[in-house]
């Protein structure tokens, strides 16, 4: 299990995507879909649970639309 900080920090990055996608108008589905994963790894992202790849996060991005770096920003 990762530190309390790490995992913090996992999860504001969860609410970014998550705010990044609601504000596009994408599901969670349509979200997965086009970034080519499946939904069970996107929502288990999205929750915080997981911990994506580099490659995985650039695709999402790319899906919903947004700079990478907006899912970093504080």
């Amino acid at each position: 299990m990762p530190p309390d900080r790490v995992r913090a920090r996992r999860l504001q990055i969860a609410d970014q995507i998550r705010a990044a996608r609601i504000a596009a108008g994408y599901t969670q589905e349509a979200t997965a879909i086009r970034a080519g994963v499946s939904l069970d790894t996107y929502n288990r992202i999205e929750q915080g649970h997981a911990s994506p790849k580099l490659d995985t996060l650039i695709k999402i991005a790319d899906a919903i639309g947004v700079e990478l770096s907006d899912f970093v920003r504080r």
